[in-house]
């Protein structure tokens, strides 16, 4: 068994191979080049999936201040009929909303708890060796200008320079989704305690979010798909004026504040066509472009990357069945849910099939319940095509951290 791994990248994909990996009896040492906290373009949503992963890991929600928890879910068609939903309540957590700078702070000091080692301000250099026991990577701002492990878990993003040294990056990839994001303040309108998804007719196949946040202040963003043509020029021109939408603006009411600047990031979306692994290297989170093809949301997905490396790790004798295994996982996670958010992606993009389907999202109460657990990831997105994934409480389990409930 391998006794020391090394991690690239203190997000949420480091973090969660790290814990992992602690927990079952490994020495870790994470390095990042930032200082934390920092913040993070990310819409900042928690999908049910996401939730049961940070349960999982021992996470505890109050370690975030402005942690917030939100059952209640308006959608908007593209003819502005509005659909409500409402997540279960009082049976645990099944949406929140958590600002990525004190996230991935709190994972950090969640995983100094577990006794890895996190060091902070220090860059990934370069890939020196990888020997049939080992591998050993150059470092920028540590006390040691070499680190050494058994495996490298590369955490370290969508153009992650592990990738890049090893020669496993495509040139000039810029992912499939862009997203634009600012956060609101004096927000009075519904948006202050609901989350609102607005399906806008020239941004199909992507979305509009407001996601909430205490005190007035919400997550504001445009997600577009890249591959329909559409241009950081067509975000930046539809955003002028998208907030000031009318039905927009009524969610936020009439003294919502833009803060600071928008913030704009690529969103990588397409784990079966990237390399997994390399050597001893594994890759995980957004460095496997493994984010949900359907609505551009990675944190639950880089999560159970980093679980899967771990798993990997701690089930296979040598590197070439720690790549094998890793692989299978990921396929067996992640290639049918990405098939079918593809799909259904290409059937948004049409307007009036997207009002078709929430029509039908909206017929009853059995239909609008079940939508709004498939839609946050209550069980896989593909799992009803995939029967070694059911089970007896299929969208029927209760939430994350059920034993904080008061």
């Amino acid at each position: 068994m391998a006794e020391h791994v090394l991690v690239v990248g203190a997000g949420p994909a480091g973090i969660s191979a790290a814990i992992s990996l602690r927990d079952k009896g490994y020495d870790v040492t994470v390095i990042d080049k930032a200082t934390f906290p920092r913040d993070k373009c990310c819409g900042d949503g928690l999908t049910t999936g996401a939730l049961r992963l940070l349960d999982q890991l021992g996470f505890d929600p109050s370690t975030v201040p402005d942690w917030f928890q939100c059952s209640d879910v308006l959608i908007s068609s593209p003819q502005q009929n509005i659909v409500e939903l409402s997540l279960p309540q009082n049976s645990g957590q099944f949406a929140a909303i958590a600002p990525r700078m004190q996230l991935d702070y709190a994972l950090i000091q969640l995983a100094r708890t577990h006794g890895v080692h996190v060091f902070e301000g220090v860059s990934f250099v370069d890939v020196i060796s990888q020997t049939p026991d080992a591998i050993e990577i150059a470092v920028d701002g540590h006390t040691a200008p070499t680190l050494r492990g058994e495996y490298l878990v590369a955490a370290d993003g969508m153009w992650s320079p592990v990738r890049r040294n090893v020669g496993a990056h495509t040139e000039a990839y810029l992912g499939e989704w862009h997203a634009f994001r600012q956060y609101f303040s004096h927000v009075t309108g519904p948006a202050a305690q609901q989350l609102f998804i607005w399906f806008e007719p020239d941004v199909l196949p992507g979305y509009v979010w407001s996601f909430p946040l205490p005190d007035g202040r919400v997550n504001v963003g445009l997600c577009v798909w890249r591959e329909q043509g559409q241009s950081v020029q067509f975000m930046k021109h539809t955003w002028a004026d998208l907030w000031q939408r009318p039905h927009i603006a009524a969610a936020l009411g009439p003294d919502a504040t833009p803060e600071a600047r928008h913030l704009a990031w690529p969103i990588p979306a397409r784990v079966p066509h990237t390399a997994h692994s390399v050597g001893r290297i594994l890759f995980t989170g957004d460095a496997v472009c493994v984010t949900d093809a359907l609505t551009g949301e990675g944190i639950g997905q880089a999560l159970l990357t980093g679980v899967l490396a771990a798993q990997a790790i701690h089930g296979s004798a040598t590197p070439a069945d720690v790549r094998a295994r890793y692989s299978q996982l990921l396929r067996q996670e992640f290639y049918a849910d990405h098939r079918m958010s593809l799909l259904l992606g290409r059937a948004l993009a049409h307007p009036r099939l997207a009002e078709i389907a929430l029509r039908i999202v909206n017929l009853n109460a059995w239909t609008r319940e079940y939508f709004v657990r498939w839609m946050f990831e209550d069980e896989p997105r593909a799992s009803l095509f995939t029967p070694r994934r059911w089970h007896k409480k299929y969208l029927s389990r209760t939430g994350a951290f059920v034993d904080q409930l008061p």
